[in-house]
């Protein structure tokens, strides 16, 4: 398996102490501080996984189109959604490719997804299709892992995770060069009758630095208004895990 098969279904236990909630009202003030106009929006989720950002999104007033290239993912997402009575739009795409039937009016991609993309000429792809479909001085805000967490915290450190039925263990291979981490996990998962089976998952992210990902977005038509470190209005340090870029999409 390679992906999110087999990290689908327990990507949410593994995820287990992000607070999804914290994450949402923080993009939200995000919204309220940098546009004036951010009430009753429709926003894209980018690579909206499981969909626990999109949820709490929604429940705060937000119509949400959920985008994502895992049909595991989406499944998982919609079984969340259909549980929570909230109506979401979810479209399986490859965000390199996105398409939509109409404009938003803005956008977000949280915890990885921007690093999951390890080509800055697919990186501008996804930008230069997000200006096609965010309205004019619409916000594009999103988060991704820094080049230090990828060095200094990745790496090529292994890490290990022991839950109910489930073990598993995440090998990092790290190139230094591009600060890209290449990772295979490994699922060992109990069956009833008490023997496990093994699945294996590998995927890659890499990390830009900010001079970088501020390059790209200009040339793709964005504005970076904004960089913060993360869940936080104050300025990246120099061992900051995860920042937070806020663009607008030029008129």
């Amino acid at each position: 398996m390679s992906g999110y098969s087999a990290f689908a279904h327990y990507y949410d236990m593994l995820m287990g102490d992000v607070d999804y909630a914290a994450r949402a009202d923080y993009f939200m003030s995000l919204f309220s501080r940098h546009d004036s106009k951010h009430k009753h929006m429709t926003l894209l989720d980018l690579a909206c996984g499981s969909g626990s950002l999109s949820l709490e999104l929604a429940h705060r007033g937000v119509d949400i189109i959920g985008v994502d290239c895992s049909d595991d993912m989406l499944s998982a997402a919609r079984d969340k959604a259909d549980k929570a009575g909230v109506p979401l739009l979810l479209i399986c795409q490859d965000m390199r490719r996105l398409d939509l039937y109409g404009t938003v009016d803005g956008a977000v991609c949280s915890l990885d997804g921007i690093n999951h993309i390890c080509r800055t000429s697919e990186l501008v792809q996804i930008f230069e299709r997000l200006y096609l479909f965010i309205e004019p001085g619409g916000l594009f805000i999103f988060d991704a892992n820094t080049v230090y967490k990828h060095l200094f915290v990745l790496g090529n450190n292994s890490f290990v995770y022991e839950m109910k039925d489930v073990f598993c263990v995440w090998r990092n291979s790290l190139n230094k060069h591009l600060a890209k981490v290449d990772m295979i996990l490994d699922f060992f998962i109990r069956e009833k009758d008490g023997r496990y089976i093994r699945l294996t998952d590998s995927l890659s992210e890499r990390a830009y630095s900010v001079r970088t990902l501020k390059r790209l977005l200009s040339s793709a038509g964005f504005d970076t208004l904004a960089v913060y470190d993360d869940l936080s209005y104050e300025q990246p340090k120099e061992d900051s895990n995860r920042v937070v870029f806020v663009a607008r999409r030029r008129i």
